[in-house]
């Protein structure tokens, strides 16, 4: 392949992984038999796909239904039975939080003839942002900030936000008892375990309050009082394991990033290239992430091993970022900066990092794509590239010199994405 045609080759991998993972495509698969729903098929939800896999569901159901789910602003998308309500994201907001106390008030009085249909992605967790007594909206947005900066992985994230919630955790299906409750997950986080996406809502919970404080104090998070006595005194306690309101429960995960890369790898198959994935669930500072994969992919370009060029490597998972600068983030930016600076400007690698999502950190931004020539016309323009990532800045970094990657709302949310192509 042409060294000038890799970054639309990468662009078209990317595209690739996303499309696998739309509602449209996972979500009919695993509707329920409509013989099976004796009385009502009540259709709830959260998360940055959830509205596009109502829709699915919609156009699909045979069968009357009723719904309402939250998703993220712009993440909208038009249903005719299932009301679609958006909040903030990945700060959580009032939206969010009037859209979570609805949601409960929506399951409340079911039988045991119902069906709730629980339609769950990546990002559900801030969407619904319902704490428990005493712990206000602005104490959940205060540590939501600092675990986001914190450099904690998801799973301790989504472990103190179960604890401190009225929804998560598996309150949420213990709300919807008699009812039997199918849940369909489209999977973001590292080992696409049910209770780390959207902090479970309807899985039951092993871990515990002090599994909580052992985060909040690795990390060093200054907790409000209202939040900390929740966790102090065990009240946080979420539905565990054994609850005989969850002995009616069946998730199903019917997206996953591993589907997703396979799905790269196959495009890249096609165009004649070899795809190797390295991983689906590679975690850690997403500089240190971005120096390790610039190690492996030298050895490949220097010394054929343990591939042979030309061949793309693909990875997925979910980096952190320990906030120590003041730039725009995000994560999959900065780990193609520390990429590119340790790669040195080899002329034979090129890289695209980005979020399944469309928005990497806060930013409406995809991610971003390395070239060769990268280093130079960074330098060219005065930019410096240590400089930036010192500053968390790898944003500001990829828009001055023009090579982010604006996908806009994918519906959909597979977590990371990083794909690194060797030419021969």
């Amino acid at each position: 392949m042409p060294l000038t045609d890799a970054p639309a080759f990468l662009r078209r991998l990317f595209d690739a992984a996303i499309a696998s993972a739309q509602p449209a495509l996972c979500i009919p698969p695993h509707l329920p038999d409509p013989a099976s729903v004796r009385g009502r098929l009540v259709v709830i939800g959260a998360g940055k796909a959830s509205a596009a896999m109502a829709q699915a569901v919609e156009q699909h159901w045979p069968g009357p239904l009723t719904g309402l789910v939250v998703t993220r602003y712009g993440y909208s998308v038009p249903c005719e039975h299932i009301e679609i309500i958006e909040a903030a994201h990945p700060v959580p907001d009032e939206a969010g939080l009037r859209a979570a106390e609805r949601l409960l008030a929506f399951v409340g009085g079911l039988t045991a003839d119902d069906v709730v249909l629980c339609l769950i992605s990546g990002g559900g967790s801030a969407l619904l942002p319902l704490p428990l007594a005493g712990v206000t909206l602005a104490d959940k947005q205060a540590i939501n900030r600092a675990l986001l900066a914190s450099g904690a992985t998801i799973t301790e994230m989504n472990c103190v936000r179960r604890h401190l919630s009225a929804i998560k955790g598996g309150r949420l299906a213990a709300a919807c008892h008699p009812a039997r409750v199918l849940t369909l997950l489209i999977s973001d986080v590292p080992g696409d375990d049910p209770i780390d996406i959207a902090s479970g809502p309807t899985v039951a919970d092993p871990t515990t309050c002090a599994d909580a404080l052992d985060i909040v104090r690795r990390y060093g998070i200054e907790l409000p009082a209202a939040a900390r006595e929740v966790l102090d005194s065990g009240r946080g306690e979420s539905v565990k394991p054994g609850d005989p309101r969850l002995a009616g429960i069946e998730t199903r995960i019917v997206a996953a990033p591993q589907q997703a890369l396979e799905a790269a790898a196959a495009v890249a198959r096609e165009a004649g290239v070899t795809a190797h994935i390295l991983g689906d669930a590679i975690e850690g500072e997403a500089r240190d992430v971005g120096k390790v994969l610039a190690g492996l992919a030298l050895q490949v370009a220097r010394q054929g091993q343990p591939f042979a060029a030309p061949c793309v490597l693909l990875s997925g998972g979910e980096t952190t970022v320990t906030v120590r600068g003041t730039g725009r983030g995000g994560r999959n930016v900065e780990c193609l900066l520390s990429m590119g600076i340790a790669l040195g400007g080899h002329p034979r690698i090129h890289a695209l990092a980005g979020d399944t999502d469309g928005v990497d950190g806060q930013e409406e931004i995809a991610g971003a794509v390395w070239q060769p020539g990268t280093l130079a016309r960074a330098w060219a323009l005065g930019l410096r590239p240590k400089d930036r990532l010192a500053d968390n800045d790898g944003h500001g970094f990829f828009e001055a010199l023009g090579d982010q990657v604006i996908t806009g709302p994918t519906l959909t949310n597979v977590n990371d994405f990083r794909a690194i192509f060797i030419g021969r």
